[in-house]
């Protein structure tokens, strides 16, 4: 079976840096994916994109060495199946508050004995070799997302599931979960405590820990921290920052001399 980036970069221990895609654009996502990030996260939790579309994504990111990862829209053994089978090289599981919601995606992911995966889907050869099925379990990556108080006070027992691989920290729902505003790169002490507390549960289970971030400068000092598997922004932030920054710079006067 073909390596996994993501996965010997963790083995390594280094950080693997990627970004998310909403905008639901193949193009655009080859695009991304020819820059040089690690991993892309496809995003079918909040972004409008179907299985076809996602599909479609997967095979335009595999003309490159990026690893397509897919972000399910829950924790179900059914999205979870079908995102497999279109060519998720990695999964990301939002919203896992408690450790059966956490052994709920290990099986799901998981072919037997560890899990209760079904085989099947006719891609999976084709992106992962014929020896998919003896090796699929190791090499991908299950991620779930620690985005909230509850999962917080519950993170020891969540990360210690065995099969889970990583952990993601959406910033934005752990903010509001906290009652504070939502935003990346939070510098509120209750968002920092609850950030220091996740990774280090991460570190005493070896699991690698990701979290999104704004800038380049704050991908390098979740480095620092210990951070594995960074987000640097997405698709439609790279879109709106690059087109405001293009427009800004056009003369305000428009009459012609």
């Amino acid at each position: 079976m073909k390596k996994n980036r993501v996965k010997e970069l963790w083995r390594n221990g280094e950080a693997a840096v990627g970004t998310w895609l909403v905008l639901g654009s193949p193009i655009a996502a080859e695009i991304i994916a020819h820059l040089g990030f690690d991993w892309v996260v496809i995003d079918t939790e909040h972004g409008s994109i179907d299985i076809d579309t996602t599909q479609s994504i997967v095979q335009a990111i595999s003309t490159t060495d990026t690893v397509p990862i897919i972000r399910v829209p829950w924790n179900d053994p059914m999205s979870i199946k079908r995102a497999l089978d279109a060519g998720a090289y990695g999964l990301v599981i939002p919203m896992v508050n408690s450790r059966e919601e956490a052994i709920s995606a290990v099986k799901a992911t998981r072919y037997p004995p560890l899990g209760n995966r079904s085989y099947g889907g006719p891609r999976v050869r084709l992106y992962g070799g014929v020896d998919y099925f003896e090796h699929a379990n190791e090499e991908i990556p299950l991620i779930v997302q620690i985005e909230h108080i509850d999962a917080v006070n519950h993170v020891d027992e969540i990360l210690s599931v065995e099969g889970i691989d990583g952990f993601f920290i959406g910033p934005s729902d752990l903010a509001i979960s906290l009652g504070l505003k939502p935003g990346l790169d939070n510098t509120n002490p209750k968002h920092v405590a609850a950030v220091s507390r996740i990774l280090a549960s991460g570190k005493k289970h070896g699991v690698a820990g990701g979290i999104q971030v704004g800038s380049a400068e704050a991908v390098n000092e979740r480095i620092t921290q210990g951070f594995q598997f960074i987000a640097l922004t997405g698709d439609d932030g790279f879109l709106r920052s690059a087109a405001l920054a293009a427009v800004n710079k056009v003369n305000k006067d428009r009459k012609v001399s």
